[in-house]
């Protein structure tokens, strides 16, 4: 497992120094996946529906939701879940690519990235919800973190792999 992953800068601006966390996290969870079959990246290993791929889906939604819908107000932002079933995005099988899961979270981190440009720290989310988007992005560095370390765990526990 190849560790490519861009590291945060040591001392820098507010927005560098959480887009440099943001992106390091971004890429630690691609980091941490690398290497597992689909069958293993789908496999539920707690009570939940946790598994690796899952939670890579999960992480595609978020970002698309907290970056082009929130943030940017774009109306044709689309999830796995839905009012019928709310863990849809952690809905897998051995038969889904994670190499596909992966794209797919990179493209997300690409789109939100292009959105994220676009404004200033204290530029309100366009969805009226309080949020600015320098909370946005502190959000996501804690959303992916939390779910870095979830990945961390399932991998360990699939192949013994363990990494920082």
């Amino acid at each position: 497992m190849g560790n490519n992953r861009p590291e945060p800068p040591d001392a820098a601006g507010e927005r560098e120094t959480l887009e440099g966390f943001l992106d390091f996290l971004r890429a630690t969870v691609v980091y941490k996946a690398t290497g597992l079959s689909d069958a293993d990246a789908a496999r539920r290993l707690l009570p939940s529906d946790s598994s690796v791929s899952g939670l890579i889906r999960h992480l595609a939604d978020v970002e698309r939701s907290w970056f082009r819908e929130d943030v940017d107000g774009q109306d044709d932002v689309t999830y796995r879940w839905s009012d019928e079933d709310h863990d849809g995005e952690f809905r897998v099988s051995e038969a889904d690519s994670l190499q596909e899961i992966i794209a797919d979270y990179e493209a997300a981190c690409a789109e939100s990235k292009e959105v994220t440009a676009r404004y200033w720290l204290d530029d309100p989310c366009t969805v009226d919800n309080g949020h600015n988007v320098r909370w946005v992005l502190v959000h996501m560095v804690e959303e992916t973190g939390r779910h870095c370390g979830h990945i961390d765990i399932l991998r360990e526990l699939l192949d013994g792999v363990t990494g920082e």
